[in-house]
């Protein structure tokens, strides 16, 4: 389910992370992705770490759906090596740079999650 504020949580989470570079173990696109389910969920899932990325977000939960349909505040995955990054408009998606956030059109995408 889907804060009613969710929109202005999601907006919040992107400026914050704006001009944050990826780290490691701190910031990368597993945490950006989880702190975006918490801004428009409220709530953190628990997800088990598995080798693959698109496993590891699989155990959340949360179905998956084509990137076509993916609207914003959801996740998706993209790119060689796969990073995972969430909707911020329609045909655009956010993900974890080395200089902060860098956008994509959501056809790199090949995985899409429905959060909410």
């Amino acid at each position: 389910m889907r804060r009613a504020d969710w929109a202005v949580r999601l907006a919040a989470l992107l400026s914050a992370a704006e001009a944050r570079a990826f780290h490691a173990r701190q910031w990368n696109c597993a945490s950006f992705a989880l702190a975006a389910v918490e801004a428009v969920t409220g709530h953190k899932p628990s997800v088990k770490i598995l080798p693959c990325l698109a496993a590891s977000a699989d155990s959340a939960g949360f179905p998956r759906i084509a990137p076509a349909f993916a609207r914003a505040g959801d996740i998706v995955l993209a790119g060689d090596p796969p990073r995972l990054g969430v909707v911020v408009e329609a045909g655009r998606a956010a993900f974890v740079g080395t200089h902060g956030l860098t956008t994509a059109a959501i056809t790199e995408c090949s995985i899409a999650w429905r959060i909410g």
